[in-house]
């Protein structure tokens, strides 16, 4: 049961420092557990989850707390060590930097967390311990742990350790392995009872990948393979606590109905670090909207907002308080603010205008939140749908650096009593796959018909930190050439140039037949820094599914080529 992001650490960092007994999600004892937990423990089930937040110690005292009241005998594990607030002057006196700027270590630290691995999860399992806590840990971890308590992998299992880890990648997200966000949405049935993905996993390391029967979804290759080059990074070179992971030559089979078995997943040795997820604020952020309605809708929007942020720029500069620090204006609805130049909606008669901006103080951000209301009588005609006085919220900013793993000091409980645990040392080191990329094979020369890029493949798209991450997947192997000829790097940079400001990656994965972009400064931040409407990157794919592409017609199905005038 996977509870933690990174923002989410950092407001139990808060609750934390006003109670020491608080800090865990406590959904997961009184909502998840408690109405189940006899019939739990009837079945023999055991659990695993990284609920523990940054106290997992208080997360394991409510729940034996829980069993007593149940009368429910429970051996409890706890994960620890994660947490790295106590070490932040020492961090600092080593010159920790950023890992992808730099940056010294801020002093304005909410959370320090390193993703630890599976390895401490399955001691606590073999110790006996009937629920598992813990507290940063990588997602994947949480599938990766039992399945080494249960089959006896060891450290150096590299390649049973990436597939079981790929099978807790696909299932962390919940129902986007079952037909959640698939590009098919239209294929998708019954969502309002989506089933939650199930993996079946075997002492091979291939796995099956399904849902409960009478629920909603939907299981295919390419729903799995949505999910699987979700926010993976490079598909060589996917970086976790207990292995590398390699997904290229990965493959996807349909088995039966909503029933996929995935297969050829590799691993290499790991790094000898851990990735660590810092969280610190720097200032503050509001964000409203007003809703524009009639002729010329666009410009008037883009009217209203430029007047309601000069007055604000104008009263900020009479009191002293000083510039707003980053401003964001966005017209929902003639598809600017997503789609920017390739925008096909140029005369809207509905635009749903945006504002955001930032601000050092407190006092900076209640000007803006107090300046919107008065042009609902003096802006623009057909305004309306004012969202209300929006509210001054801390902006959480996301620092990430590496840890060697020997500085981290894991601990491993099961009922208070110390378990004995170190992480294997496999004798390998880590080892870099090179990226495989196929070059353009200029199939556009030839006899060729102009259709959308999703008449021939779907796409997922998520983020990391400040990085989109874009899977493109060919609806058949055999259009994957096309996609290698038209999806350049060139183009795709060209394409997103209103939103991406810095470089453009692609990796081949011709397992599935895709390819995987990354997409550098393309989120104006990112997570809760960035002041946009889709800060998590989450409508990138569509919005690439709609560029034109040019395919070989005899590539391309009957009934999706265009018409003959």
């Amino acid at each position: 049961m996977d509870y933690l992001a990174e923002l989410t650490l950092a407001i139990m960092a808060k609750q934390k420092s006003r109670s020491p007994s608080a800090g865990f999600a406590t959904d997961f004892v009184s909502l998840a557990l408690k109405p189940v937990l006899r019939e739990v423990h009837r079945r023999g089930i055991r659990i695993v989850t990284n609920a523990g937040g940054i106290t997992p110690s208080a997360c394991a005292e409510a729940l034996a707390r829980l069993a007593r009241e149940e009368g429910v005998p429970l051996r409890i594990g706890i994960v620890q060590g994660d947490d790295l607030m106590p070490f932040q002057d020492r961090l600092r006196n080593e010159n920790t930097t950023e890992m992808f700027t730099g940056a010294p270590l801020p002093h304005d630290l909410a959370s320090m967390n390193a993703y630890i691995g599976a390895f401490p999860i399955a001691a606590a399992l073999d110790a006996g311990a009937d629920i598992v806590v813990t507290g940063r840990c990588a997602d994947s971890a949480l599938a990766l742990g039992p399945l080494i308590h249960e089959f006896g992998w060891g450290g150096s299992d590299f390649d049973l350790l990436a597939a079981g880890s790929i099978a807790g990648h696909l299932v962390e997200c919940g129902t986007q392995a079952t037909g959640g966000l698939f590009s098919d949405w239209h294929l998708v049935k019954n969502r309002e009872n989506l089933g939650y993905p199930i993996a079946e996993c075997r002492r091979d390391g291939t796995f099956m990948l399904s849902k409960p029967k009478g629920t909603g979804g939907l299981v295919t290759p390419l729903v799995a393979a949505e999910q699987l080059l979700y926010e993976l990074g490079d598909p060589r070179n996917y970086l976790l606590p207990d292995v590398t992971c390699d997904i290229s030559d990965a493959v996807i089979t349909q088995r039966g109905s909503d029933l996929v078995e995935i297969s050829g997943v590799r691993g290499r040795a790991p790094t000898d670090t851990y990735k660590v997820s810092a969280i610190y604020t720097e200032g503050y952020r509001a964000s409203a909207t007003l809703t524009i309605v009639g002729a010329q809708a666009s410009e008037k929007a883009g009217a209203t907002g430029d007047a309601i942020l000069a007055r604000c720029r104008n009263i900020l500069r009479k009191t002293n308080l000083g510039a707003f620090t980053e401003e964001c204006m966005e017209r929902l609805g003639d598809e600017t603010a997503m789609f920017g130049a390739n925008s096909r909606q140029p005369d809207p008669r509905e635009v749903v205008l945006r504002l955001a901006v930032r601000h050092p103080e407190r006092k900076g951000i209640e000007v803006f939140a107090r300046e919107i209301a008065p042009f609902g009588t003096a802006g623009t005609p057909g305004t309306t749908g004012f969202s209300g006085r929006p509210k001054a919220q801390e902006v959480f900013r996301l620092y990430s650096f590496l840890i060697r793993k020997d500085f981290v000091p894991i601990e491993v409980l099961v009922d208070g009593a110390p378990v004995p645990f170190a992480n294997p040392d496999t004798g390998k080191a880590f080892e870099a796959v090179r990226a495989q990329t196929t070059h353009p094979a200029g199939l556009s020369s030839g006899d060729c018909v102009d259709v959308p890029l999703r008449s021939v493949a779907i796409a997922r798209s998520g983020d990391k930190a400040d990085i989109s991450h874009l899977a493109v997947i060919a609806r058949d192997k055999a259009l994957l050439p096309v996609l290698v000829d038209q999806l350049t790097e060139e183009r795709v940079a060209s394409y997103f140039a209103h939103l991406v400001k810095g470089r453009v990656q692609r990796y081949d994965v011709p397992g599935v037949g895709a390819l995987s972009f990354l997409l550098h400064e393309a989120l104006g931040g990112g997570g809760s820094t960035s002041l946009r409407s889709d800060a998590l990157g989450k409508a990138f794919a569509e919005i690439l599914l709609d560029m034109e592409i040019k395919v070989p017609r005899h590539l391309m199905p009957v009934e999706k080529q265009p018409a003959v005038a």
